[in-house]
């Protein structure tokens, strides 16, 4: 999943810079200091586009700009299996159910990377499995993500009560930052008792932030015409079957097939009664999105890591002893290591035929 992410930060000492000489505060009848927090700069950067190119409302029936006149409006780029998009979820549902009664309405836009994420069953299943109670416009035809020149997963932009852009964020991070934002947002609106402090947010499962300070392996599609470092000798054959063998080793992220498969486009299906993906990684985390490849399918599997059982560094779609079953299309996290995070190579051995691997993730 790609992303291009981009990260502002705003240092107090060039914005007191550019505002000039600081400026003393007040004080209350005690003495004491009373400060205010800096207000972050939100210059208008457009108006709220329309929403008439949704494909379905979910949660909600259709909505206009006219609308949500009137409320401070955040909107969410996503698509479900996108793990930078699930890492900044719990904080934009926390946003949601905070501040809804203060006129805040979160919009989430699911705008789909992959074809079985256009299924609107698949996505009323991630609302109801992530716990997503805000309206929901699919996007299918990329027709508001291009309405809003948006090129993330995640983007979230901010827009005030007027109907004005007033801040966006690419990717991940930034959570204190765009909290302030919302809260001097609804304060500008009239709205009364809106907290200056942040909300504590828990995170679990595939919600947790990426180990960042040991992060040496990045997002690598598995069908042909985006993956890269693909090590099974011979090379890829596309959209063909074809009996791919693993190489006795793989360097640092590289990654191979054995078994009879089928690489197409943007996924790789299996053919044979057994396969499998190998993956040699720098990571906490290992994540496979991946999924039957028809409706009602399910396909067991088994996950190894250095060749022996996960243990303790199982994910929670896998157990002890790296047993796990693919039943539906979706990010599945495999791997979550508990220990010093070193070079590893995964594995995972499907046991039938019929599953379809689209994309590692990593964190």
């Amino acid at each position: 999943m790609l992303k291009k992410i981009g990260y502002y930060m705003i240092f107090p000492a060039l914005l007191a810079g550019i505002m000039g000489a600081a400026v003393e505060p007040p004080r209350d009848k005690r003495g004491t200091k009373q400060l205010k927090p800096m207000a972050i700069p939100t210059p208008r950067e457009g108006r709220l586009p329309s929403f008439s190119g949704a494909t379905l409302w979910l949660n909600s029936q259709p909505l206009t700009a006219a609308d949500v006149r009137g409320k401070v409006v955040l909107v969410e780029f996503w698509t479900y299996t996108c793990i930078n998009w699930r890492r900044t979820l719990p904080y934009v549902r926390t946003w949601a159910d905070r501040y809804k009664d203060k006129g805040l309405v979160v919009i989430g836009v699911h705008t789909p990377e992959f074809g079985f994420e256009k299924n609107a069953d698949n996505v009323r299943w991630a609302i109801k499995d992530m716990d997503i109670d805000f309206p929901v416009a699919m996007d299918n035809n990329y027709t508001i993500w291009r309405a809003f020149n948006n090129q993330y997963w995640p983007a979230l932009y901010f827009i005030d009560a007027r109907g004005d852009i007033r801040h966006h964020q690419f990717g991940e991070g930034s959570y204190e930052q765009s909290e302030k934002v919302i809260q001097q947002l609804l304060r500008e609106a009239g709205a009364s008792g809106v907290s200056e402090l942040p909300t504590p947010v828990e995170t679990v499962g595939a919600e947790v932030a990426a180990d960042w300070g040991h992060l040496g392996s990045g997002e690598n599609y598995l069908g042909f015409e985006r993956t890269s470092n693909f090590a099974s000798p011979g090379g890829a054959e596309p959209n063909r079957r074809q009996v791919y063998v693993a190489p006795a080793r793989l360097r640092l992220n590289e990654w191979a097939l054995a078994g009879d498969w089928s690489m197409g486009t943007e996924s790789d299906v299996l053919n044979g009664k057994t396969g499998r993906v190998v993956y040699r990684f720098h990571a906490r985390d290992v994540n496979l999105i991946m999924g039957p490849a028809a409706k009602g399918h399910s396909v067991g599997y088994r996950v190894l890591i250095d060749g022996k059982e996960p243990g303790d560094a199982h994910g929670v779609d896998v157990d002890a002893r790296g047993n796990g079953k693919v039943t539906g299309q979706r990010m599945y996290q495999l791997i979550r290591q508990r220990e010093a995070i070193a070079d590893r190579e995964f594995a995972i051995e499907f046991l039938g035929p019929g599953v379809e691997v689209f994309d590692f993730t990593f964190g």
